[in-house]
């Protein structure tokens, strides 16, 4: 069979519109891939703040720090540990702690306190309650946060449209939780990054 100039030309001018289609449209596959991350807000260390004095070292290993009888809002808290490079620290170590319902740190037990690992993809998933307010400071909880290397992130978290977060001397808007209702419970999420 001949082909013509013509019919040469419109085959040819085709091909890189070939590049331009989706790859499921072309080879039949339906499955979804995950969005390439976004690493726009998170090439900058998440800032380090003080330890505290509460602060109580081989806490139980666990995800729901909420106990039975326990008073206060629930709040589940998720998000990812990366690294400035944008790669996700898988096993990344979360160790956290606060106050109860009522403002106060239980020094004597491990009440409101329990550490956890990132899965592979450095992603996290925490189960409490909204930490009451402590004497002179405004609503937060404090973490530490470990990846592979030796070097650990000791910092705090805290609750935006807080009144106390403008009186607070420790405070930075870089450490603000993104957080909402969800209806008796509260939704909150942050991203830890770590120096690559």
């Amino acid at each position: 069979m001949k082909i013509s100039r013509r019919r040469l030309f419109l085959f040819l001018s085709a091909l890189p519109l070939v590049g331009l289609a989706p790859a499921n449209f072309l080879f039949g596959h339906k499955e979804a891939l995950e969005p390439t991350p976004q690493c726009d807000d998170h090439d900058e260390p998440t800032p380090s703040q003080t330890e505290g004095p509460f602060y109580t070292p081989r806490s139980p290993e666990r995800s729901n720090l909420r106990e039975k009888g326990m008073e206060g809002v629930t709040l589940i808290l998720t998000g990812q540990v990366l690294y400035t490079n944008c790669q996700p620290v898988g096993g990344a170590l979360l160790d956290w702690w606060h106050a109860d319902d009522d403002g106060n740190y239980d020094n004597e037990g491990f009440r409101l306190r329990g550490h956890q690992y990132a899965d592979k993809q450095g992603r996290f998933r925490l189960e409490t309650i909204v930490p009451g307010l402590y004497t002179g400071r405004t609503r937060h909880f404090h973490v530490k946060v470990k990846g592979q290397g030796k070097t650990i992130l000791t910092t705090q978290l805290y609750f935006p449209g807080e009144p106390g977060n403008e009186r607070d001397n420790i405070f930075h808007p870089a450490l603000l939780m993104e957080v909402s209702k969800n209806g008796e419970a509260m939704q909150a999420r942050y991203t830890f990054v770590l120096k690559a």
